[in-house]
């Protein structure tokens, strides 16, 4: 079904990839405040749909700058990669961020040979990210360093927080995947497809088409996907940020008055490897049978007041284990607050 639902969404996408501007002309967005940046903490957690296995909780923290003026290592980024533009905004974005996977069954001491390795992420990022003048078009090149393995304290975080809720600690930590260092690099694009205005200046529908790829040895994939919105103020983001591999969004939105909307996202991404399933790089480690082919699909909202956006979203992603039939699902919640400097 989420294969056949993302043919019929990338159906819609009617003119090319790299379009900078949608066909509809948009009224000039007022210049952005260059002493705002904005903080954003992300938690994704399956505890909201009573499971706990796979993708199991991921949490990030992350600083987006007030906009660049002038010479920066983040223009120069940019620019120096072939087809990129950095049109007339350009923010830099510092992260830290943590993500644990386990199989299904946490209270077995043994190795589970059919299903996922216990494993924990621990990493920090780096993102140039740019927007075009009319906030038609996002992109952004970020690149993510961390450990996999015993020193990402996936083991301690999880069972004290089952602790802490009085749940069951997992007991198979000790066939975590070995220490190693991990890097990725990805660049994400998504642009404004279709924005129509049916019933005034701030309520409206729009389309969010995007395309993305990864490189390391912690996962190489790439992707495309639309996202379908309503609400009202949409102009002034992209959409609520995840946790990658994840639909796009953007950390930045405007400070305003009361606004909101909700949105309905789908994406299909083509795995060459990842390293929560194949296991360490060199081998000798636990490993499973994965999928090449991963479809996701998200629903949820988002509402925003003055310097504060509160967002949730709630994700379904197809099976990723061979003769698995059932995928994730887990909740993500996004509070971003901007603040002056």
């Amino acid at each position: 079904m989420i294969g056949r639902l993302t043919g019929a969404l990338l159906c819609l996408l009617v003119s090319p990839v790299f379009a900078q501007e949608s066909a509809e002309p948009e009224a000039p967005r007022q210049p952005v405040r260059p002493e705002d940046g904005t903080f954003s903490l992300k938690l994704e957690n399956d505890l909201v749909n009573d499971t706990d296995r796979d993708y199991t909780h991921g949490t990030q923290f992350s600083w987006l700058s007030p906009e660049i003026q002038g010479e920066h290592w983040a223009r120069r980024l940019i620019e120096t990669v072939p087809g990129l533009t950095y049109g007339d905004r350009l923010r830099y974005s510092l992260s830290v961020g943590q993500s644990i996977f386990t199989p299904r069954d946490t209270q077995t001491k043994q190795r589970q040979k059919d299903d996922r390795p216990y494993a924990g992420w621990l990493y920090v990022g780096l993102a140039a990210v740019a927007y075009d003048s009319r906030y038609q078009l996002l992109q952004s090149l970020a690149l993510d360093v961390g450990v996999v393995g015993p020193p990402a304290m996936g083991r301690q975080v999880q069972n004290s927080v089952h602790r802490l809720i009085s749940a069951p600690e997992a007991e198979g930590w000790q066939h975590q995947l070995r220490s190693e260092p991990g890097i990725q690099l990805t660049y994400e694009r998504k642009w404004r497809q279709f924005h129509h205005r049916p019933f005034g200046d701030r309520f409206g529908v729009d389309l969010l088409p995007h395309v993305g790829v990864a490189l390391g040895n912690v996962a190489t994939y790439a992707g495309a996907g639309a996202s379908l919105r309503v609400g009202f103020d949409l102009e002034e983001d992209f959409g609520p940020p995840r946790i990658r591999p994840s639909l796009p969004g953007s950390t930045f939105f405007k400070v305003g008055g009361l606004s909101g909307y909700v949105f309905l996202g789908l994406e299909g991404r083509g795995v060459a490897r990842d390293i929560f399933l194949d296991g360490n790089t060199f081998g000798g480690g636990h490993s499973v049978s994965r999928r090449w082919f991963v479809g996701e699909l998200q629903a949820g909202a988002a509402v925003s007041y003055e310097n504060f956006r509160l967002a949730y979203t709630q994700v379904y992603r197809t099976p990723q284990i061979r003769n698995r039939d059932k995928g994730d699902r887990f909740g993500a919640l996004t509070l971003s607050w901007r603040m002056r400097f």
